[in-house]
């Protein structure tokens, strides 16, 4: 799937937000292995989550929130 933000290879915030939005399981796999190789690309993941924690219905921003604690731990 291409993503409106991510016409580079760089993931930006925009484009994390709309690859978790949006994106497929590949795509998915992908961002998760670009965090395993770029620790700042957490940190990223952890901003753009963290801007929906009071929204109940934002499963996959509370999924990858998740994820990200549990892999800095």
């Amino acid at each position: 799937m291409e993503h409106r933000h991510l016409n580079h290879s760089n993931y930006t915030l925009a484009a994390i937000d709309d690859i978790i939005a949006r994106g497929t399981l590949a795509d998915w796999q992908a961002m998760r292995d670009a965090a395993r190789r770029e620790p700042a690309i957490v940190g990223k993941i952890r901003r753009v989550c963290a801007a929906y924690t009071q929204d109940r219905y934002a499963q996959r921003q509370r999924f990858w929130a998740l994820y990200v604690k549990r892999a800095a731990a």
